[in-house]
C-alpha cells in the first residue's frame, strides 16, 4: 500500500479520466459497426458495409496518426487546456452524431469525435509518464492498463444494454460520461511540470515531420512498421466485422439457454429480451480474457526474444480470428476468442518492447511515438477489408440481393425498404422462415469463406516477420 501513496493526485485523476473515456469511447466502438449497418426500423442507420468500412477505417486511422502532432501541440499549449478542449469536443460530437442519419453528416460528426480522441490519447499517456518515477513507473502503467481494460469492459456492457432500449441512449451515455471527465479535469487536474521549450508551435510541428522522415529513412524500422500493419488489420476485424457476422449468421440463443439453465439471473443480465447474447458481449470477452490471463501469458513468453514471440502470437491470432468466422454455432466463439486473445497477449506487448529495443538511445521517444503509425495503417486497411471485401463475400443483405438477381427478382428501392423488410421479402419469395433463409444463404454462398482472408493476412504477417528476423539483423541485437 505504501507505493500507492507515492503517486500524486494528478496520477489518480488521469487514471479516472482514462477509465471514463474508455467507458464512453470503447462503449460506442463496441457497437458502432452494428449501429452503422443495422436496419433503420430498429433505430440504426442502415449504411452498407462499404460505407461502414470507409467511415471507421478513415477516422480511426486519423485518430491513431494525429497523436504524433497533437502531443506536440499539448506540450506547447498545456495538458489541461488540451484535455478540456478534447472533452468539450467529445461531449458535443457524441450528441451530434446521434442527431444525423445521412452518411455525410454522420461522417463529419464522427470525425469530430475522432478529433477529441486524437487530442486525448497522447496527453493522458504523457500525464502518467510525468507523474511516475523510475521506481513507480512499472506499477503506475500497470494501473493505467487496468483502467483501460476496466473502462472498456464497463462501456461495452452498458452500451449493449442501452442500445437494446434505444440507440439514442448509447450516445447520451457517452456524452454524459465525457462531461464528467470535463469537470474532473477542470477542478482536480494539476498541470504536470513541463520541460522548457522556446520553439514556436509551427517550428515544433516542422520538427515532428522532420523526425517522421528520419524514422522512415531507417529502412529496417520502416519495414517492421509496414509488416505490423497486417497484424492490426487482422486484429481489428474483431470489432469491424465480427459483430456483423455474429448478428447476421450465428444463433446465440444456444449460449443464452445454457446460461439460463445454470442461473436465469445471469442469463437476463448478459442476454437480450429476445433470449440471445448480443455480439458485443462476445467481442468483450477478448478484454476479459486479457484481464485474467495477461500476467500468465507474459510470464510464459518473457524469455522469448521479441520477434519470436511476435511471430508466435500473430500466428495464434490468425488461427483464432479464422475460427471465429468458420462456424455458425456461437459456442465455438468462447474458444476461438480465447485463442485470439492468447495470441494478442503474446504479440502486442512485444511490439512495444521490440521498438524500444531497436531504437537509438537518443531517439527512443521518437521511435515509440511512431509505434502509432502501424495502428493507423491497420485501421485503414481493416476498413477496406470489413467494407468492400466483407460486403462482397459475407454480407447477408448483399447475398440476398445476389439471390434476387439470380432469380430475376427486382430488388426494392432502399429508400422504401429497410434491411429487415428485404429479409422478410426474401423469406416470402423463397417460402422460408428467417432461420431457414439464413441456412440456405450459408449453404449456397458460403459467407464463412471470409476466414481465409483474415487468417491469410495474419499468416502472411507472421511469415513476413519471420523473414524479417532472418534477413535484417543488427550488431546490437539478434532478433531471432
Amino acid at each position: 500500500m505504501k507505493i500507492f501513496k507515492k503517486f500524486p493526485k494528478t496520477f489518480w485523476v488521469a487514471n479516472t479520466t482514462e477509465l471514463f473515456e474508455r467507458w464512453a469511447f470503447a462503449g460506442l466502438f463496441s457497437v458502432l459497426a452494428l449501429y452503422l449497418t443495422g436496419s433503420t426500423d430498429e433505430g440504426a442507420l442502415g449504411f452498407s458495409q462499404e460505407q461502414k468500412g470507409m467511415m471507421m477505417g478513415v477516422i480511426f486511422a486519423f485518430i491513431y496518426f494525429m497523436p504524433i502532432i497533437t502531443g506536440a501541440i499539448a506540450d506547447k499549449v498545456g495538458y489541461k487546456k488540451i484535455l478540456l478542449i478534447s472533452f468539450a469536443i467529445y461531449t458535443v460530437a457524441f450528441i451530434a452524431m446521434e442527431s444525423f442519419n445521412s452518411f455525410f453528416a454522420v461522417f463529419i460528426t464522427f470525425f469530430f469525435v475522432g478529433i477529441g480522441a486524437a487530442l486525448f490519447k497522447p496527453v493522458i499517456s504523457a500525464t502518467i509518464a510525468k507523474t511516475t518515477t523510475s521506481k513507480t513507473a512499472s506499477i503506475g502503467f500497470g494501473i493505467f492498463y487496468m483502467m483501460v481494460n476496466l473502462g472498456s469492459l464497463i462501456g461495452t456492457f452498458v452500451a449493449s444494454k442501452l442500445r437494446e432500449l434505444d440507440w439514442t441512449y448509447v450516445f447520451y451515455m457517452a456524452s454524459a460520461i465525457i462531461a464528467i471527465n470535463f469537470l474532473l479535469v477542470l477542478f482536480f487536474y494539476k498541470e504536470p511540470e513541463k520541460e522548457k521549450n522556446t520553439d514556436t508551435l509551427s517550428v515544433t510541428i516542422k520538427k515532428i515531420f522532420k523526425n517522421i522522415l528520419t524514422v522512415f529513412l531507417d529502412f529496417k524500422f520502416l519495414i517492421f512498421l509496414i509488416i505490423i500493419i497486417g497484424f492490426w488489420a487482422m486484429y481489428m476485424q474483431l470489432f469491424y466485422s465480427l459483430p456483423i457476422f455474429i448478428e447476421q449468421w450465428m444463433d446465440t440463443s444456444i449460449i443464452y439457454d445454457f446460461l439460463s439453465s445454470i442461473n436465469p439471473k445471469i442469463a437476463s443480465i448478459l442476454g437480450t429480451k429476445q433470449g440471445t447474447i448480443a455480439p458485443e458481449i462476445f467481442t468483450g470477452l477478448n478484454t476479459l480474457y486479457i484481464v485474467f490471463f495477461q500476467i500468465i501469458i507474459s510470464s510464459i513468453i518473457m524469455k522469448l526474444k521479441p520477434v519470436t514471440a511476435m511471430i508466435s502470437g500473430i500466428f495464434i491470432c490468425a488461427i483464432g480470428i479464422g475460427l471465429t468466422f468458420i462456424f455458425q454455432n456461437s459456442v465455438y466463439l468462447l474458444i476461438s476468442i480465447l485463442i485470439f486473445a492468447i495470441g494478442e497477449m503474446a504479440s502486442s506487448p512485444k511490439i512495444t518492447e521490440y521498438i524500444g529495443g531497436i531504437a537509438p538511445k537518443d531517439k527512443k521517444a521518437l521511435y515509440m511515438g511512431m509505434s502509432f503509425l502501424p495502428l493507423a495503417g491497420g485501421h485503414f486497411l481493416a476498413g477496406i477489408l470489413s467494407g468492400s471485401v466483407y460486403g462482397r463475400m459475407s454480407d447477408k443483405i448483399n447475398l440476398i440481393k445476389k439471390e434476387f438477381a439470380a432469380n430475376n427478382w427486382k430488388v426494392p428501392d432502399a429508400d422504401e425498404f429497410t434491411k429487415n423488410d428485404l429479409i422478410d421479402l426474401a423469406c416470402e419469395k423463397l417460402s422460408y422462415t428467417e432461420i431457414e433463409l439464413t441456412q440456405y444463404l450459408w449453404d449456397t454462398y458460403h459467407p464463412e469463406n471470409i476466414w481465409w482472408v483474415f487468417t491469410g493476412i495474419g499468416v502472411f504477417t507472421a511469415i513476413a516477420l519471420f523473414i524479417y528476423g532472418k534477413v535484417i539483423k543488427t550488431n546490437k541485437e539478434k532478433i531471432q
